[in-house]
């Protein structure tokens, strides 16, 4: 499944497991970094999807 195909749900279940990798004590820095970044980028692209949901359901709103 490509990103763009990925649900709101699924992109949070990725950064919530990023997170738990961020945790482990065996993590290294390159990899704390990298999974950083990658948890960003889930939460940023997670963001965005909401933001688009509640701008649909603003002009269902005012379409009534």
């Amino acid at each position: 499944m490509s990103e763009k195909e990925m649900s709101f749900e699924q992109k949070i279940e990725n950064a919530k497991k990023i997170l738990e990798k961020l945790l482990s004590p065996e993590i290294t820095l390159e990899q704390s970094v990298k999974a950083y970044e990658e948890g960003i980028k889930e939460l940023n692209e997670a963001t965005k999807m909401l933001e688009e949901a509640k701008l649909k359901i603003n002009q269902i709103k005012q379409s009534q």
